[in-house]
């Protein structure tokens, strides 16, 4: 079999600037993101910046449909719509009118490795200095702390926050196979993992946005606007607090996290484990997180 050329993928927009030293920031649904925190930070971006797309996916190949069925809306007597799924590059500009990529939709069924061929064109294409992934992971931690974020990347000097984990095997997902196949390409990339309490990672907790956000302008030099992401935190928060208080079976919950937590940092800077106690497994951290996106899963 010929192998498909990887830009057979996707279509251009003719009218793209010069994007030399762009970031290429990227978030692929249907992999892990508790509290919503990655999808959350899309939504931000797209709502607080102009953007249009410059390039588009061919879907077709790449989603399996029956597993994941678009949304079609039928009124009374006919279809009215259908939302197709997309996968889209879109060309952003920050506060002080840099500009910057953002690629996002349905993370593919099939084909990751000509999905991330085909990424990578682009990213050559464009002149990408740097792509960077964001999502949200459950934690047994309390909201009322404050909350780690975690970094990885294709070099040591890109790491900008300290990971506390050791060697350990979860769930493949295509924002890990492209971190690694660019760093194996010689393209520098880096992803963050906000830390979100478990029993917030159902719902949205835009507090978890928000330090991917501050983890990203840290990281990449991006000038971004978030008072809207402040104050939907602090509503957020706001809302927590009033049910912890009205539920002694979460305030008790809320409670021993907390001693845990507190215990845990004055005996080390390690927030996993408990003082000189080994790090997760490689079976237990899986384990964690196929429970979590089964009960996404489940939810959808």
């Amino acid at each position: 079999m010929v192998a498909q050329d990887p830009e057979e993928l996707f279509e251009v927009d003719s009218d793209v600037p010069d994007l030399t030293g762009a970031v290429l920031l990227h978030h692929f649904d249907g992999f892990m993101d508790a509290g919503g925190a990655g999808a959350a930070l899309v939504e931000h971006l797209l709502s607080v910046h102009e953007h249009r797309v410059v390039a588009r996916f061919d879907v077709d190949d790449l989603l399996d449909y029956r597993a994941r069925r678009p949304p079609m809306t039928f009124d009374t007597d006919r279809w009215e719509s259908y939302a197709a799924p997309e996968l889209v590059v879109y060309l952003l500009h920050d506060a002080v009118g840099t500009p910057f990529l953002l690629l996002t939709g349905p993370e593919p069924d099939r084909r990751w490795e000509a999905v991330v061929a085909a990424v990578r064109a682009l990213i050559d294409r464009w002149g990408v200095r740097l792509a960077v992934s964001f999502h949200g992971i459950p934690m047994g931690v309390p909201h009322t702390r404050k909350l780690t974020v975690i970094a990885h990347a294709t070099r040591p000097d890109l790491v900008v926050e300290k990971s506390p984990f050791s060697r350990v095997q979860v769930p493949g997902n295509l924002a890990a196979l492209l971190e690694l196949r660019l760093g194996e390409s010689g393209h520098d990339a880096t992803g963050f993992a906000a830390y979100v309490p478990h029993y917030l990672a159902q719902g949205t907790y835009p507090t978890a946005a928000l330090n991917l956000l501050e983890a990203i302008t840290k990281s990449t030099g991006l000038v971004v606007q978030a008072a809207q992401l402040h104050e939907s935190a602090r509503r957020t928060e706001a809302e927590i607090a009033r049910q912890v208080a009205e539920s002694d079976e979460v305030a008790q919950v809320v409670a021993a996290l907390e001693r845990q937590y507190d215990a845990f940092t004055e005996a080390s800077e390690n927030l996993l484990v408990e003082p000189d106690g080994p790090l997760p497994s490689a079976d237990e951290l899986g384990a964690e997180f196929e429970r979590f996106l089964a009960e996404q899963q489940r939810d959808h």
